[in-house]
């Protein structure tokens, strides 16, 4: 058995857990999340905690019941605390804004980028080069982080671009003139 898997849940008061055949649906706080289970996991709700077992003994479900569990326990932090990442913008006149439910980011480009954000996501924008991006979803966050990181990756020379907060970007020295 995973050593991970074998780990219990603890769900606190304000989260609500239901499980049907196939889907677990957990609620808190800050929303709603649901995910649909590989055939091999049971999930078993006990009072406060939430035990996740495989349900064969072949290779398949042992993989995923420490996989299953990671995620649960993240849908279960998500709902109560949330998750987040930051992001910082570097560059003469790059900025961005939100406006609705669009990001609309000035990279360099001849034209603005507009992001529409997905639902469930919140983007706070401070001072025009700073953002986070907050959510219930760590894989959705995450998504859209890395989504928006990629539209002006930092490139190596000046550093100019969107990078993570605390992302470390190694610069090359330029050619040297003749």
């Amino acid at each position: 058995m995973s050593r991970v898997g074998k780990k219990v849940i603890l769900c606190p008061k304000e989260v609500t857990v239901g499980i049907s055949k196939d889907k677990i649906d957990i609620q808190g706080p800050l929303g709603k999340l649901s995910y649909a289970f590989p055939p091999g996991i049971k999930v078993e709700k006990d009072s406060d905690k939430l035990i996740v077992n495989p349900s064969g003994s072949n290779k398949t479900d042992k993989a995923f019941h420490g996989l299953f569990r990671s995620i649960l326990n993240n849908m279960v932090q998500g709902v109560v605390h949330g998750f987040q990442k930051k992001l910082e913008i570097r560059g003469v006149g790059y900025k961005a804004q939100v406006q609705g439910g669009k990001l609309t980011l000035n990279i360099g480009f001849s034209h603005p980028v507009v992001y529409d954000i997905p639902e469930g996501i919140k983007i706070n924008v401070e001072k025009q080069i700073e953002m986070t991006v907050k959510g219930a979803d760590k894989h959705l966050v995450g998504q859209v982080a890395a989504e928006i990181r990629g539209f002006a990756p930092p490139e190596p020379y000046k550093g100019k671009g969107i990078r993570y907060t605390d992302e470390v970007v190694k610069t090359k020295v330029g050619k040297t003139g003749a």
